[in-house]
């Protein structure tokens, strides 16, 4: 079942509702950035016309991009209604549109437009779906991800902490980096509960689990002689007798 975090000021809106009618697995969460999380590194912001409008004439679009820019999450931005209808209400529109083109070519983030909200839900929906099928590979070969990354100084302590917890399943630079940033320290985000780390950007349910499975589980060699386990991850010939 296709699953989609969506954040708590999303309720409101008629969105989350045609999202359960069409069968998606709706999670209500406080969001840090946009407004629906369609993949565990994908946020979709969505601006109905009249909010866009307000928003750019407030100055708020522009920290709103900054800040989704600023997570290190993929974004797109969703703008719901007739963006026509502002030209018969209002004669800066063209201030709105020149705030969409700063989004697209200044901070690269990708703008959809739909009809209404049914057409919002049918699209985010469609982005979820190819999202989450592309990226449902076995847990073993996301292991490690620190192999693919350069072992920081022996003095630098804080690229040290990025390279133990980015080994994790799933947990490369950007989200080790704020899962660092929101506990404070590796033991605290090691100590976290599954609960507690799902709520961070990019930390699934499931992704949480298995990071909590891997701390707990008992660690055995059966059948792999000496050394074998680290062969099979390292290389042997990496492995010191």
């Amino acid at each position: 079942m296709v699953k989609v975090y969506v954040d708590l000021r999303e309720k409101a809106s008629h969105v989350p509702r045609y999202l359960i009618e069409m069968g998606v697995s709706v999670i209500y969460k406080q969001l840090e950035v946009g407004d629906y999380m369609v993949a565990e590194d994908t946020v979709i912001e969505r601006k109905r016309v009249d909010d866009l409008a307000h928003s750019v004439f407030e100055g708020r679009f522009f920290d709103q991009v900054r800040r989704l820019k600023a997570s290190g999450l993929r974004t797109f931005i969703l703008v719901e209604g007739d963006l026509t209808y502002l030209r018969r209400i209002t004669n800066r529109y063209r201030a709105v549109e020149a705030a969409l083109v700063t989004a697209v070519i200044y901070n690269n983030i990708p703008v959809i437009y739909t009809r209404n909200a049914k057409h919002t839900a049918e699209t985010i929906k469609l982005i979820a779906e190819k999202l989450q099928a592309t990226r449902r590979t076995p847990t073993t070969a996301l292991f490690p991800t620190y192999r693919k990354q350069q072992k920081p100084k022996e003095q630098d302590l804080s690229e040290w902490q990025l390279y133990v917890l980015a080994s994790f399943p799933g947990i490369g630079p950007t989200l080790a980096d704020r899962l660092l940033r929101k506990f404070g320290s590796l033991r605290a985000v090691l100590e976290a509960s599954s609960v507690e780390l799902s709520r961070v950007e990019g930390v699934s349910e499931e992704k949480a689990q298995l990071i909590k499975h891997i701390l707990d589980y008992p660690y055995s060699k059966k059948h792999e002689g000496v050394g074998g386990g680290l062969e099979r991850f390292y290389g042997k010939e990496h492995v010191k007798k």
